[in-house]
């Protein structure tokens, strides 16, 4: 090489190192005792975030960006609304964060400055401002209780209590005017739970009112689980409050000891603290928050309308934090807190961002949502009962836009608590998405699912090291992990994939939406009320393998491509649960502790998917290893799956590895880490909570079968026989543990003859509900000469059904 060679060479090497090289950053500072017209330096801080983000948009994308706000607690007059003109760039990111680790609190509440006197029976009112209205009252950092009936009781699981006179004519007649009060009532089926605005009184005094759509599944509320709030009439217990927006007076009842002279009062008046407004053409990018505690959010489930892909959800785009249109944004270590919705809410096109670190207690609705536009899919049903012809379908694979989440991150955060205030929410829910990672996670204490995948657009998600733990507390059918895959394929008519010339002829058919495999591994999962996996209505494409279930088993309802191996299952099994014909489905090298699967709708005379063999049932103290006939007798597999003693290193201290002499080694099982489940960061694992570790009880009976032997008989000339626990709640798609199934209807049998159908559900016959075949025969003898009314549950809904006796 020539010296002007070398020349042109050197001046391109120090042209890229220049380049490469950030220019000085720009510092910012905020403080709750500044000023906006101030030059915003650490000396002469901003007031306002608003301000400072104003100072930032100059030089925005051109140099590093750091907005430190001071120790303090900033309340927003307005959500900070950034596009993606205030995106930094790759090497020049914006951070706004707390300076030098200061407590930094950004609220979209109010602080109150009540004068407080006595009203009557212990409860104190004041007076607040005019424009004050509040669905939520903080007293001291703590969430208290608007004013219901029954009064909360932290001991019932469910709503904190709840009574089936909540809005009786006689319970009314105590309210002079209910208008603005709320009916907060669980599903009929307990898939969630429903709300609904009480509008006044008719003239015979009924309770009037509006709303329940914030469930995709429109059967009703629950006949007894519901309770009243926003009621003044109501207010009779500790902790409770009232708001009279006509006068302008807070009530509240504070509970023995609180000195509300002293006491902090906080109301909320904003939705969303900060809104990230950018699209796929003008994304905000490079955005970071950091170390800062977000607070205070209004509650947003009466404005849950918008119903996803034949989901049971229905949705609400917005959050404490909202990122709509983001590229390469992250929150880290920050807490999100006594939010009445959404915490974090990604909507629509978002790319790479990144949740970590943070702790996110007691959400009124999801911790961290992830929900793409339904635009983005190709053929798209929204509600249950929708069916798509074969002929009316696209036939091309994956999403038909961009416009959802993808390659983002949800690592080392503590999510608990969450739905305090709706109840078919998660910590983390994915919806119409592609390859969202949830990583090394503590997940607990939550009424529904710990993670939800509403469906299988468009694959690719890993969940993995996470803790999940104390779910489905207060509804029904569900487990930790819960999916559903309603996709394109799921109930074409048109073609039947059980056939064999069918599938043949349309085996892509199931991974049209569901493109890449989602993949669960390496997690602890326990649900006392449910599955600890539970794989759904259609799920496909599915990978799960090193999970330690400590409770409720794993179950795989109908759905292709599911690959379950090297999993431990405490005191449980398989549930398998209406398999296609050609599900492909693989069970094997799992340790499970009953020889029986706990079967649903399933085949008695074939096997059952594609493998399932070398599994271990564990028996403790067993000397010789043999045959596990029970999982074989079902399966008609297992030819190599044994009965053996697992020999765990240390179960009762939750380590469920195997020593090197256990035979689950030689079929083919692997040990995989026991000490990685949860959070990671020193200051959110000093915090989280873990799992009750179960006693091995040894040939346990989990789940739905724990109850006794369903007994059969012949009723309306058909065979039937009992429901049998929530295996069949959950097939058939029941309110509770019990009814009788209608077998068959034999031609000329009375049930032929006034419509009843095989897989018919009764659960009530002139209006008595109907749990046995018992009860059933008791009341048709009542019955002779008349016409019996017969409540069913067919495909899900209920229906009516008359037969002369």
């Amino acid at each position: 090489m020539n010296k002007s060679s070398l020349f042109r060479t050197s001046l391109v090497a120090v042209a890229t190192v220049a380049c490469m090289t950030p220019a000085f950053a720009a510092d910012f500072y905020v403080s709750p005792n500044g000023s906006d017209d101030a030059p915003g330096t650490l000396v002469k801080p901003f007031a306002t975030l608003a301000r400072a983000q104003k100072a930032a948009h100059s030089v925005a994308g051109k140099k590093p960006i750091t907005i430190n706000l001071r120790a303090g607690t900033y309340y927003l007059p307005a959500p900070l609304v950034l596009t993606s003109a205030d995106s930094g760039a790759s090497g020049a990111p914006v951070t706004y964060q707390a300076y030098k680790g200061e407590q930094v609190v950004v609220s979209g509440g109010r602080l109150l400055h009540p004068s407080w006197e006595p009203y009557r029976n212990g409860i104190m009112k004041a007076s607040v401002p005019a424009d004050c209205a509040t669905d939520q009252l903080f007293v001291n950092g703590r969430r208290r209780i608007l004013a219901r009936y029954p009064n909360y009781d932290p001991n019932q699981r469910i709503l904190g209590g709840y009574s089936a006179d909540t809005i009786s004519s006689e319970r009314a007649k105590r309210w002079a005017d209910p208008t603005g009060g709320v009916i907060h009532a669980m599903q009929a089926m307990e898939w969630g739970d429903l709300r609904y605005w009480i509008t006044g009184k008719d003239a015979g005094g009924n309770v009037t009112y509006e709303g329940g759509w914030q469930n995709n599944r429109q059967i009703g509320m629950h006949p007894e689980q519901r309770y009243v709030e926003n009621i003044f009439e109501e207010l009779d217990a500790p902790d409770e409050w009232f708001l009279n927006t006509k006068s302008h007076t807070l009530y509240y009842y504070p509970p023995a000891g609180l000195d509300l002279s002293k006491a902090i009062v906080e109301t909320v008046r904003l939705r969303s603290l900060v809104e990230m407004r950018g699209d796929a053409a003008h994304p905000v990018r490079f955005v970071r928050f950091k170390g800062i505690t977000f607070r205070h959010t209004a509650a947003t489930f009466q404005d849950n309308k918008e119903p996803l892909v034949r989901s049971d959800w229905t949705i609400y785009r917005g959050g404490a934090l909202f990122f709509s249109g983001t590229e390469n944004c992250l929150v880290e270590n920050c807490n999100i807190e006594q939010v009445g919705g959404n915490a974090v809410f990604v909507n629509n096109y978002n790319r790479r961002l990144t949740v970590r670190g943070c702790d996110i207690p007691d959400a009124g609705s999801n911790g961290v949502a992830f929900v793409g536009s339904p635009e983005a899919v190709r053929s798209p049903l929204f509600e249950y009962g929708q069916r798509h012809a074969l002929s009316e379908i696209d036939l091309a694979a994956g999403p038909r836009t961009n416009n959802y989440p993808a390659d983002c991150l949800v690592e080392d955060c503590l999510i608990c608590r969450s739905g305090r205030v709706e109840k078919q929410t998660a910590p983390v829910e994915i919806d119409l998405a592609a390859r969202i990672t949830v990583r090394r996670c503590s997940i607990y204490d939550v009424p529904r699912a710990g993670i939800n995948i509403g469906d299988g657009c468009w694959g690719g998600h890993v969940i993995e090291f996470c803790d999940i733990f104390d779910t489905v507390k207060e509804t029904g059918d569900h487990g930790s992990f819960n999916s559903w895959g309603r996709d394109r394929y799921w109930g074409l008519t048109g073609v039947d994939l059980n056939n064999d010339a069918d599938w043949n002829a349309h085996q892509n058919l199931p991974f049209l939406d569901a493109v890449e495999p989602i993949t669960l591994r390496n997690s602890r999962w326990r649900c006392d009320h449910g599955w600890d996996i539970d794989l759904d209505d259609g799920s496909s494409n599915y990978h799960i393998y090193n999970n330690l279930c400590l409770n409720g088993g794993i179950k795989n309802r109908e759905g292709y491509g599911r690959l379950v191996e090297n999993n431990i299952i405490v005191n449980n099994t398989l549930h398998p649960h209406v398999w296609f014909a050609h599900s492909g489905d693989i069970f094997r090298r799992n340790i499970v502790f009953v020889d029986a699967y706990r079967p649903a709708g399933m085949p008695s005379d074939r096997p059952w998917g594609a493998q399932m063999d070398e599994n271990l049932v564990d028996q403790p103290g067993l000397i010789e290893p043999h045959p596990a006939q029970g999982l074989a007798a079902m399966s008609h597999r297992d030819a190599a799956s044994i009965v053996a003693d697992a020999r765990f290193v240390n179960p009762a201290g939750g380590d469920f590895r195997v020593s090197s002499d256990s035979p689950a080694l030689a079929l083919g099982f692997k040990n995989f880490p026991m000490d990685q489940f949860g959070v990671v960061s020193p200051r959110l694992k000093a915090i989280a909570r873990t799992p009750e570790i179960p006693a091995i009880v040894g040939q346990a009976r989990g789940g739905d079968a724990q109850a006794p032997a369903a007994s059969s008989g012949i009723a309306f000339g058909a065979r039937v026989r009992n429901i049998l626990g929530l295996g069949d709640r959950s097939v058939y798609g029941l309110p509770g543990e019990s009814g009788v199934l209608i077998l068959d209807t034999p031609v000329g049998s009375a049930a032929q003859k006034f419509g009843l159908a095989p897989s018919d559900v009764i659960i009530a016959a002139d209006n008595h509900a109907v749990h046995t075949i018992t009860d059933l025969l008791k009341i048709c003898d009542l019955k002779q000469g008349k016409t019996l009314h017969l409540t069913v549950i067919r495909q899900q809904r209920k229906a009516d059904v008359d037969i002369a006796m």
